[in-house]
Formats: C-alpha cells, structure tokens, sequence
C-alpha cells in the first residue's frame, strides 16, 4: 500500500489557445495529416516570433511530423517559446532537460522549467515538480512542497498525484497525517480507473482504516483492479471467495480468480491454485497440477510452496518430477 508510482509525462502537442492566424493555418493542416505543409506555416509563425508557432515547430521536429526528427532543433524552438512564457513549451523543455533529449541531462533546469508552467496551472508540470520535491532531484529534498505540488495537480484531477497525496497522509510526509485524508484522495484515483488507488481502497476497507470496515467494498475495490487485469488484485479476490468474505463463498471463483494471477507468474496465486488442486476446491482434485503449481511457487523462493511441495512429494514419489511447464490452469473458468 505504501509504494510510490511516479510517471514522468511528455506533452508534445497542445492546442495553444494564443494561436495566431498562420499557426491556426498550420493546426488545420497538421489536422489531415498535410504535415509538410503545416511545417511552413508553423516555420513561418516561428520565425516571426510567435509563441505558438515556436511551440508547434520544436513539435514537429521532435516527433518528425513533415521535418526529420531533430531533439537538438526542438529543444530551441521549445526554449524561444518557454521564454515567452509559454507553459506547454515550458513542460516539454523541462522533459527534455530531464530525459537528455536535444540537451545535456539537467533536473535542476528541469525543475525550473516545470515551475514556470506548475506555476501557470501546467497540471502536469505541478505533477512532475511535486515528484522531483520529494525525490529531492534537481531540487533540495522538500515533502512540505511536494505536497504543495501534487494538491494543486491533484485539484486539477490527476489520478497520480491524487495517489501520490494520499500517500504522503498515509505516511506522515510534508502534511499531518490522515487517514481519512488519504482515503479521501486514494478513493479519487481510484475512481479513475489507477490500479495501485484501487488496491490501496481496498486495503483501507478490509481493515477499517480512514473508512469505516467493510468486505464488500473491498471485494468491490479488488474487483475493479482484477478487472484491469492486476494479479495481486485476483489473487486477493479470488482469497475473498475462498472465504466467503464480502463475497459470497464461491470456491469456483475463487480458483479462476487464482488462475488469471498464477498464469501471470504471481507466486502466491500459484500457491493458492496448487491449494485448490490438491483439495479439489472450485475444480477437479488432480495432485499432479498441484506439484507442477507448487514448483513454479517454490522456483520464486515462496516459502510456504516450497514446504508444501515437499510434502507432496514424500507423500506421493511419484509426483518427484512433476511435468514442468506453463499452461492454462484447466478448469471451470
């Protein structure tokens, strides 16, 4: 629940709203697909000072659309039009300082450049500032301004920085702690559709933390999350059914819950699917799955599979060599 996801995000095109006639020109061609074409009309709006242009050319040429691809050029053009105070121009320049893209590799550049658009309401420049805060790259190591960061990209509906304040309530960093605080801005992203939101929701709610207990909506949580194909996530759903905890019991759910997440190589899931074999919980009793199930769990260093499986094979010799390889978890699912 406590590990931190950061997503450093390239925008390299935004509509400017300050365009000006040649730049509109331009936009329309770059539209259908005429990017030679928009290339002169961006060229010449650049050349003639145009933020907008300068912004729509180091675009071009950065994503060679109707130019040879050219960081070095972009870079330029997306400076002349930062320095005009355009936020966008702003943000990529900062991306390109950070990546070493068309420029030497430089966060403390980048940290400036995303201040000057975070500092415009650039909701991914506020984003990337709050992670260099409290990463402490290109900038002194501050969680107070993290925090300041990722809440004004948060208000603004970016899922990562709503998981990433919750995280920082979570963990006492940059602001008091709060459960409730947390929750509140893990349930946001969630609602977003973010993965790690989503588990952190269900988490909360398994264990009445910040939200009052409540299995259902954690098996709600978990379920969104395996539905977007999370393997923790199905693997703790398909535990929920084994249980009968906010779900009703289903031992056949539970073991095709299991099998989406031991295919995907979770040793724990592979566990609980040997589990099912061995006992015939939700499918068929079939000890030669179980040891092929528990050795790929062992092979990961999962301990209890490693002991299961050792029991297995003093029990049963013959399951000493089991078949090794990967296939679908045969069954009802």
């Amino acid at each position: 629940m406590k590990k931190r996801y950061t997503w450093i995000v390239a925008l390299w095109a935004v509509l400017s709203t300050t365009a000006g006639a040649s730049v509109e020109d331009g936009i329309g061609l770059y539209r259908t697909g005429s990017y030679a074409e928009a290339v002169r009309e961006f060229t010449d709006a650049a050349q003639a000072g145009d933020a907008a242009g300068q912004f729509w050319l180091a675009t071009m040429y950065m994503t060679g659309r109707g130019v040879t691809p050219d960081a070095t050029l972009a870079a330029v053009w997306y400076r002349r039009a930062a320095e005009q105070g355009h936020a966008s121009a702003q943000f990529n320049l900062g991306v390109l300082f950070l990546t070493a893209q068309g420029t030497a590799q430089d966060d403390a550049q980048a940290a400036v450049w995303f201040r000057k658009a975070a500092e415009q309401g650039h909701i991914l420049a506020q984003f990337n500032l709050g992670v260099l805060y409290h990463d402490g790259q290109g900038v002194p190591r501050d969680d107070a301004l993290a925090a300041r960061w990722f809440r004004q990209a948060a208000e603004q509906g970016h899922p990562e920085a709503q998981l990433q304040l919750g995280q920082l309530y979570d963990n006492a960093q940059g602001v008091d702690q709060s459960d409730a605080q947390a929750a509140e801005w893990y349930r946001r992203a969630a609602e977003q559709g973010l993965i790690p939101a989503q588990l952190n929701m269900a988490v909360l709610y398994t264990r009445g933390v910040g939200v009052p207990q409540d299995d259902a909506l954690a098996a709600s949580w978990y379920r969104r999350a395996a539905e977007q194909g999370d393997m923790i996530a199905q693997n703790n759903l398909g535990v929920l059914y084994a249980n009968g905890r906010g779900v009703p019991r289903n031992d056949v759910q539970a073991f095709c819950w299991y099998a989406r997440a031991a295919q995907q190589g979770f040793a724990q899931a592979q566990h609980n699917l040997a589990a099912a074999y061995a006992n015939g919980q939700g499918v068929w009793r079939d000890l030669g799955q179980a040891a092929v199930w528990l050795r790929l769990a062992a092979a990961q260093g999962f301990t209890a599979a490693q002991q299961d499986l050792t029991r297995l094979q003093q029990t049963y010799p013959s399951l000493q060599n089991p078949v090794m390889m990967i296939v679908p978890a045969e069954g009802p699912c």
